[in-house]
């Protein structure tokens, strides 16, 4: 049976910091973007709200509502303010104490996945799941694009000479040269999700199968680190440049030692991880999680810092060992079967044959869908994942995937039939 892969869009925001007193609790969704610097943190959420906090009492100081869907992204400006970006493929720049962006660009045709300042300050990169990598000037001047991409661009991280690195649902990670020249062309065995840039030029990437790859300045592979084999979302680099951090939807965060590239801790979230970040001088990890709260954690030890009781509930409990449950495995990350757990990354499944799309209670759908008349059955459950999300209702949220075999197709649709009832 073929392996259903997910690339799921999500963005790990890297500074130093004043450790957190509590763990932070006030979305409404998964946090899928998380930076911290100082006095401030700054957070994305699936609910379309960024807030601000205080990193003395952990207490939020400001609900942002400006994106209209998913916040995915979200980095720490030189003047001290912030951008946020998501699935609205907005760039909305902030200052520290105000209410509204003080800028906004329409800067992608489809959601923005992840966004990183250049070393001298001048420019942010955005990635679009338009293809498109583009660079902001953060001060006068006119944008740039730059593709090559075929699919989803998932991540961008500067390196320290200011060569621009992009990883994308196609398999390829891309060097851009400053000077507008061709990158150079990395094809890996995955999708990539995920990128972190060492001071000395090491590059780490990470994808939907769970590896962290650490790839030199020049594109020269130096190590493979195996995590829990569960899609890798979102990487960290502690500020001294010794430790990566892995986040996966499994619920797993996988400490690497990046010199010896071998891992020495894995610690044990609530449920599907989407953000990560050190504080504290890297004494601290911060965890973005699914269940809409961030927690910290001791990076040295992997002890929690906020409570004692943390337990990782098994998203695949009960799910059974049948062909359609090993194919729903995949999917168990983003979407609940039964009314009571909700929505997670996506809307509950439960009660989704017969019902028209964009009609499940409680979950912020993309306008594109809620302009749609398909009706969810077994026929177009199944077509969505032949011809894949992007193509089948353009305008979606999904990460882009699809399972080529009928058979495996087929099983997940008498799967879907009995549990969702």
């Amino acid at each position: 049976m073929k392996k259903l892969i997910v690339s799921c869009a999500v963005v790990a925001a890297l500074v130093s910091g004043a450790a957190l007193a509590a763990e932070l609790r006030g979305h409404g969704g998964p946090v899928r973007a998380l930076a911290v610097s100082g006095d401030l943190a700054v957070t994305g959420s699936f609910d379309t709200t960024v807030i601000v906090w205080s990193t003395g009492d952990g207490a939020a100081r400001r609900v942002l509502r400006f994106h209209e869907g998913g916040v995915n992204a979200v980095a720490l400006l030189p003047y001290g303010g912030f951008v946020s970006a998501g699935e609205d493929g907005r760039l909305a720049f902030w200052r520290r104490g105000e209410d509204a962006p003080h800028r906004v660009e329409a800067a992608h045709a489809a959601p923005v996945a992840g966004l990183s300042v250049s070393p001298d300050g001048l420019w942010l990169a955005s990635a679009g799941w338009d293809g498109v990598v583009r660079l902001t000037p953060l001060g006068d001047g006119a944008a740039r694009t730059l593709s090559g991409h075929q699919g989803p661009v998932n991540a961008v991280a500067f390196l320290p000479d200011g060569r621009l690195a992009s990883a994308g649902h196609d398999l390829t990670l891309r060097l851009w040269p400053r000077d507008g020249a061709a990158p150079l062309v990395l094809t890996l065995p995955t999708p990539l999700n995920a990128l972190a840039v060492a001071a000395d030029g090491e590059i780490a990437a990470a994808g939907a199968d769970g590896a962290v790859r650490l790839i030199d300045g020049a594109g020269r592979a130096r190590a493979e680190v195996a995590t829990d084999g569960g899609p890798v979302v979102a990487l960290a680099l502690s500020p001294d440049g010794a430790t990566l951090a892995a986040a996966s939807v499994s619920g797993r965060i996988t400490l690497i030692d990046r010199a010896a590239a071998a891992v020495t801790r894995v610690i044990a979230e609530v449920g599907p991880v989407w953000s990560v970040a050190f504080a504290d001088a890297g004494a601290t990890l911060l965890a973005g999680g699914g269940d809409r709260v961030v927690r910290r954690w001791d990076a040295s030890t992997g002890a929690p810092l906020d409570r004692a009781d943390i337990t990782t509930p098994d998203l695949l409990a009960g799910l059974g060992d049948s062909r359609g449950a090993q194919v729903f495995r995949a999917c168990a990350a983003c979407h609940t079967l039964t009314p009571d757990d909700g929505a997670r990354a996506g809307p509950t499944l439960h009660g989704l044959f017969g019902r028209r799309i964009a009609t499940a209670p409680g979950y912020a759908y993309s306008a594109a869908l809620r302009d749609m008349a398909i009706v969810w059955t077994p026929e177009t459950v199944s077509a969505l994942f032949e011809h894949g999300p992007a193509a089948y209702t353009p305008g979606t949220k999904m990460p882009e995937q699809r399972i080529g075999d009928p058979e495996d197709r087929a099983a997940l649709m008498a799967f879907l039939a009995g549990r969702t009832r």
